[in-house]
């Protein structure tokens, strides 16, 4: 069955988003070489220690910090970090219980899991989303502390979900924007009124991401693009690559050896604080 497109360009897996437990999803980005989480995973684990070490004076500090992966859906990025493992073995992990399996014992292998080992028990992780399933999935096996089922883009958090939002030291995201815009971005950065989060958002090249920099910039924000580029996963059809490069050469970014052979390509943009203008 052909794969459709979003409206941004990009293949659209939303019927893997409603699912209650995350096997299909796993499954289907396997097929795809989805490796994004496991290429920032480093980078986001840097930026803990930096946090820590600007927070509690130094990087080998266990004082606590708050996560908050927008567009986790099943929680990907807590549990890459939580397990200390990669999208492949991830993976391996929910193919092996198979298909009999009942969700009650996925998510009860999940806990026991994190109950062994958790590779950051300092490090609270939140996740927003848009997904209910995905969330309440991440949730109940632990992999998340917190979740926040909302749409961001439509409307302003209600007191409970800013209440969240506010307590977050660290934001990061693998491949939400471009669904999500300034606007979520901005009402997130803006949550606790007086306390700016640090950001590390990987973004498709075929997405701007000025406009976000721009309202960070306004909020009091210092935003690096940082050196390199990252791929994501393979493109799930021709047709799905053809928009995108017809995208990047309207844009005039070259994509030989990177989209021209198959894949799609993030960058990293690190926004911080600016310490001359606001705490």
């Amino acid at each position: 069955m052909p794969v459709p497109l979003h409206t941004t360009g990009k293949a659209s897996f939303d019927d893997i988003y409603d699912r209650p437990d995350p096997r299909e999803y796993y499954a289907r980005m396997s097929e795809l070489d989805y490796r994004i989480p496991e290429l920032a995973r480093p980078f986001f684990e840097q930026q803990i220690r930096d946090f820590r070490a600007a927070t509690y004076g130094a990087a080998d500090a266990d004082g606590p910090v708050t996560v908050l992966d927008i567009g986790c859906s099943y929680g990907v990025n807590a549990a890459l970090l939580r397990f200390d493992t990669g999208i492949g073995e991830l993976a391996g992990h929910y193919r092996a219980a198979g298909e009999d399996v009942d969700r009650a014992t996925l998510i009860e292998r999940d806990r026991a899991r994190l109950a062994a080992r958790d590779a950051w028990p300092g490090v609270r992780f939140v996740g927003i989303d848009a997904s209910r399933p995905a969330l309440d999935y991440a949730a109940e096996a632990g992999l998340l502390h917190e979740s926040v089922h909302a749409d961001l883009e439509s409307a302003d958090p209600t007191d409970e979900q800013r209440a969240i939002l506010s307590r977050a030291d660290l934001v990061v995201s693998t491949g939400c924007i471009g669904y999500v815009t300034e606007k979520t971005v901005t009402r997130i950065a803006a949550a606790s009124g007086d306390r700016l989060p640090w950001m590390a958002h990987f973004v498709l090249r075929m997405f701007d991401f000025g406009p976000i920099a721009a309202e960070l910039d306004a909020l009091g924000y210092r935003t690096e693009q940082r050196p390199g580029l990252f791929r994501q996963r393979r493109f799930a059809s021709a047709t799905e690559q053809r928009h995108v490069l017809n995208s990047l050469a309207d844009n005039g970014i070259d994509t030989e050896g990177n989209e021209s052979e198959g894949w799609l390509c993030a960058r990293l943009f690190v926004s911080r604080p600016d310490q001359g203008r606001r705490a």
